[in-house]
């Protein structure tokens, strides 16, 4: 017998083609026909043990009560039996069934119908249950609105979301959802991107320099132009172009994605697959042998088929099989909304049992772009002396160094400070660049180019000033005015903000190892690992390498997760256990290339789902407990006479008890946050 997470049923071999069976409630009652005819049951099941018990009215009023019983508790079991069997499968609603006939046909009618009524009920009550872990989910479906106000010409149109192309512009006034994945190309406004990224503070937009270039690179959209279908738009009217049909936009994907993953088998789940196909055919033929008792043992045949049929009862493992689906549905469904998109239970439990984790630095530890961090003026120049001259330069400069400079000068100096002027900039290649100022010639360069440069050698204390920076993990630039050494400055790819606090998070979840994986130089990748608190770096790794890395990293602490972009990353996150994808909102690579996706580009998103997954695997372990338990008491008790009404409730309620359970996973809080 096997449940799938929605009714019961295991659709391991439908899955993908829409073929999931649920409860279809046609009529007037729709999708409360099935609690009504529970009612119903109950009703009719009391009524008639009370005509029974105290003998009102004729004798067969009793029998005509269970027997009505008997049609409203067994109608959806039946139909269920049926399509079990036309699939060619015998599960527990056939088992309940037969152990009802079987019931009726010893006379035991009330017992019998107390059997339909309990399952049903459970049946119901966790249809319901799980119903709600259910739309957890699909409310995402219904967060981009079904229309959009399209500006054609001098005019504005509602239509759907669906007919909407790549090019429209669609206006999105203040407070309305965003129709569909797009960049602002009019207006400026706050955007509440908590359903898609699960940010907390609303995101600042403004419109970008060229649509048409950015819809055809939206992946790499910085973030303040790009805006996605489903999330909220604050006080700002903006217009909006359309980069994607609504079919693609990250919502639908990830609605898409968690479908495809309810799917995926997880560890446990493939465990209890296995555990069933022996364990079900088994408990067959034991009751088959159960039902022949009385030729042995001195009892009347019915008594020998009683007590089998309460075996075949006591031994269908229900609560088993619903307690992984439901545990790992509802973990999936909370990660989704917190904006973490985990592609079925496998990751989850994966991650949940890890204890090493590798992180790509570039874009991952680090904020991915890089800031002036230090400044050492040479003796007898100021501060601001040295930064106004390298700001003077650097500000003609296009390589992507100069404008961190500029930047980093421009904050310590002030935005009123006066600059001197630079005039001949003239680039040198893969050294620094030059400039004439107050008619003097200025470099600033790498150290190399000085030795190679031939001109006066770098003073002791700027060489020493420059060899602790690169210890320190900086890449060093040296300026020289003329034939005097002005000092030297370094700049470094920050670490997050976060990243230190996480890691702290990290470890007090249980993970153990804490790695860095890095193209960059060993010391750069040091100091990192330094300043955030790493257990190990490995630096100046190439991608062949980073796989390397992994694999070896798999071969010695078992499990192991790779923290990446998704992108440079796709080879080191394919060879781990578990794939972790930052920032992947906006990226179609991040989204298919990782089995966890972050979909904010926030670090401290991943202590969160480490955290929800261990809790998951707790839950799966206390549901397998639970499950088990209740079967191992309950085969020998209905050996030894416990009747067919109790273990029935027993058994129901063992399955309540584990779906229950499993729902505590959707108002699961990250407690090391608040550390």
């Amino acid at each position: 017998m096997k449940h799938d997470d929605k009714d019961g049923h295991d659709h391991s071999h439908e899955k993908g083609d829409g073929a999931s069976k649920e409860h279809n409630h046609d009529g007037f009652l729709g999708e409360k026909a099935e609690l009504v005819f529970v009612g119903l049951t109950g009703a009719l099941l009391l009524a008639g043990w009370l005509v029974e018990k105290y003998q009102y009215g004729p004798g067969w009023l009793a029998l005509c009560l269970f027997i009505g019983a008997y049609f409203f508790g067994g109608f959806f079991t039946t139909k269920e039996a049926i399509q079990n069997l036309i699939a060619r499968r015998f599960e527990i609603d056939t088992l309940m069934l037969v152990a009802a006939a079987g019931a009726a046909a010893l006379g035991e009618w009330a017992e019998g119908a107390l059997l339909l009524f309990l399952f049903s009920l459970g049946h119901a009550l966790e249809h319901f249950a799980m119903g709600r872990a259910r739309r957890a989910i699909e409310a995402l479906a219904k967060l981009a609105p079904e229309t959009a106000t399209v500006r054609r010409d001098d005019r504005t149109e509602v239509v759907g979301v669906e007919t909407l192309q790549p090019g429209d512009i669609v206006l999105v006034k203040p407070n309305e959802r965003m129709p569909a994945d797009g960049v602002v190309i009019k207006g400026t406004t706050s955007v509440d991107q908590a359903p898609v990224t699960g940010e907390s503070v609303p995101v600042d937009k403004q419109p970008v320099d060229d649509a048409s270039a950015a819809i055809a690179a939206f992946d790499k959209v910085a973030a303040n132009n790009r805006v996605f279908a489903g999330t909220i738009n604050g006080a700002g009217a903006i217009e909006v172009m359309v980069a994607r049909l609504a079919k693609q936009s990250v919502m639908a994907r990830v609605v898409q994605m968690v479908a495809e993953a309810e799917a995926q088998r997880s560890p446990t789940q493939q465990f209890t697959d296995k555990f069933e196909r022996i364990f079900v055919p088994s408990v067959l033929g034991f009751v088959a042998l159960l039902m022949f008792a009385f030729v042995i043992v001195d009892e009347p045949f019915s008594e020998s088929f009683y007590r089998a049929m309460a075996v075949l009862v006591a031994a269908s493992p229900c609560a088993l099989a619903i307690s992984v689906p439901s545990a790992v549905l509802s973990g999936v469904a909370r990660a989704g909304r917190s904006g973490v998109l985990v592609k079925g239970g496998g990751p989850l439990e994966n991650l949940g049992t890890l204890t090493s984790i590798a992180f790509d630095k570039t874009g991952t530890l680090t904020e991915g772009k890089p800031k002036l961090t230090d400044v050492v003026p040479a003796t007898g120049v100021t501060e601001t002396e040295l930064l106004a001259l390298v700001a003077a330069v650097e500000s003609h400069s296009d390589h992507p160094l100069a404008s961190a400079l500029v930047e980093g000068a421009q904050e310590r100096l002030g935005a009123e400070a006066a600059l001197p002027a630079a005039q001949d900039v003239k680039s040198i290649t893969g050294r620094g660049i030059q400039a004439t100022v107050d008619g003097e010639t200025v470099y600033v360069a790498k150290p190399v180019f000085f030795s190679e440069f031939g001109g006066a050698k770098l003073p002791t204390e700027q060489e020493q000033a420059n060899a602790q920076l690169m210890t320190d993990g900086r890449t060093t630039m040296v300026v020289l005015k003329g034939d005097r050494y002005m000092g030297v400055i370094g700049v470094m790819d920050t670490p997050r903000d976060v990243a230190a606090n996480v890691m702290t998070r990290l470890r007090s979840l249980g993970i153990e190892r804490l790695i860095m994986i890095s193209g960059d130089n060993q010391q750069v990748a040091d100091a990192v690992a330094k300043v955030v608190g790493l257990t190990e770096a490995k630096g100046d790794l190439m991608p062949d390498q980073k796989v390397d890395a992994i694999k070896q990293l798999r071969e010695d602490h078992g499990k192991v997760a790779m923290v990446g972009d998704g992108v440079n990353d796709a080879p080191a996150m394919a060879n781990s256990t578990v794939g972790i994808a930052m920032g992947a909102a906006g990226s179609d690579v991040a989204l298919e290339a990782a089995d966890v996706a972050l979909m904010g580009d926030d670090l401290s998103q991943l202590p969160f789902v480490v955290g929800l997954s261990r809790q998951t695997s707790r839950i799966i372990k206390q549901n397998l407990w639970v499950s088990l338990g209740v079967v191992a008491v309950l085969i020998p008790a209905t050996i030894f006479g416990l009747n067919i009404g109790t273990a029935v409730l027993f058994h129901e309620g063992s399955t309540l008890i584990v779906v229950a359970n499993a729902l505590r996973l959707l108002a699961y809080r990250d407690k090391t946050s608040d550390a």
